[in-house]
């Protein structure tokens, strides 16, 4: 049997983890007898292997055929590490368009369905900076601010990632095809765990969305009630050890509750996209630096402020880090980095401590990791 029939088999089996999901898959692959293979298997799920819809499976074998569509097992060079990393990460992944960027710096962003004006404004706003900052921005392509975190970031020319609750090619909103195939054709991705042709499920969703932060360095929430399902993006995000960011809006606007309560808990408040890529510096050693203009974060509110020596900021957090780490870190002899340093000290961005440097933090940007959503 080849591997994707066969990955397609294991998968279709009910109640497998994703190990025993590849042990089925190699069985099937080597000609092992249907029968050994049960005997491994609990009653139950003996039954969903012996059963195994021909026709799903004929019909996920011809999606899978079609150019741009691909399938990535747990365990295959393709899956994206960084959800590999994370408790109950999918056994595979079904993904339309462009794999590479599913392993590339992503941050998601994330609202309610249901957003305004100001909502509407900010997230596109903060999605066209990112993307152009070379972030990936990464959402549930749901109606709502999802989809204008989409756009946001294709109106700037950057990449972004749509991660389904549906099977792709039952993609859920339908309103929303239009906006998937743009993501698509500007070198983003359409990922989900599900079979292809799988229809939306209301359990489905919350599954989905620990996908969208486990894939992501941050989740950035732009709006949300206090009953969103953005807040269990949140949740995910920190059981992840991912940072957690939450837009400030009117206190008169229930569609900011969500957004302040987030806060009030311990997330990073944000007022500029400058806010975000100074927090997750540490782990964003791809910073552009050859570009001056990519150097630069533009805000309504503030003047433009140039990130000088940005290859060697990013490679100074709240940890200290000796000049000869930092050195390696970048590829650069000690001297140069020397210079870059005390540059760098002298605009206030990081300080000299026993033992290194250490990144200044502005005021009320406090790491806190204890958020209990």
């Amino acid at each position: 049997m080849e591997w994707q029939e066969a990955w397609l088999c294991a998968l279709m089996v009910k109640g497998l983890t994703r190990k025993n999901r590849a042990i089925v898959a190699q069985q099937l692959m080597s000609g092992v007898d249907g029968a050994t293979i049960e005997a491994a298997m609990t009653p139950e799920q003996a039954a969903s292997f012996r059963t195994v819809d021909a026709d799903t499976l004929a019909r996920s074998l011809a999606w899978l055929s079609r150019p741009g569509n691909h399938l990535l097992p747990y365990d295959s060079p393709g899956y994206p590490f960084l959800l590999n990393e994370i408790n109950s990460a999918p056994a595979a992944l079904f993904v339309r368009g462009n794999p590479d960027c599913l392993s590339e710096t992503q941050l998601a962003m994330v609202g309610s369905r249901k957003y305004s004006a100001y909502g509407e404004q900010w997230a596109a706003y903060f999605a066209s900076e990112l993307s152009a900052a070379g972030l990936v921005i990464t959402s549930g392509l749901a109606l709502g601010i999802d989809g204008v975190c989409h756009r946001g970031c294709l109106s700037a020319g950057g990449v972004t990632i749509g991660v389904l609750g549906s099977g792709i090619a039952c993609l859920h909103p339908a309103s929303h095809r239009p906006l998937a195939e743009r993501i698509v054709e500007q070198g983003g991705a359409l990922v989900s765990e599900f079979l292809p042709y799988e229809r939306a499920r209301p359990e489905y969703f919350p599954r989905r969305n620990r996908i969208i932060s486990g894939l992501s360095r941050g989740v950035l929430v732009v709006e949300a009630t206090r009953k969103s399902g953005s807040l269990i993006t949140a949740r995910y995000a920190l059981e992840q050890g991912r940072e957690v960011f939450a837009l400030p809006g009117g206190l008169d606007r229930p569609e900011s509750e969500g957004t302040h309560w987030l806060i009030q808990q311990g997330a990073y408040l944000v007022s500029t996209p400058a806010d975000v890529i100074e927090q997750l510096s540490g782990s964003l050693c791809w910073l552009p630096v050859a570009d001056p203009q990519k150097e630069e974060i533009i805000s309504a509110h503030e003047e433009v402020t140039r990130l000088p020596f940005a290859h060697v900021l990013a490679n100074v957090g709240d940890e200290v880090v000796s000049i000869d780490i930092v050195a390696e870190r970048v590829g650069q002899s000690i001297p140069e980095v020397a210079v870059a340093l005390l540059d760098l000290e002298l605009n206030g961005l990081i300080e000299v401590v026993s033992g290194g440097y250490v990144r200044v933090r502005r005021a009320g940007h406090v790491r806190r990791s204890n958020v209990p959503v």
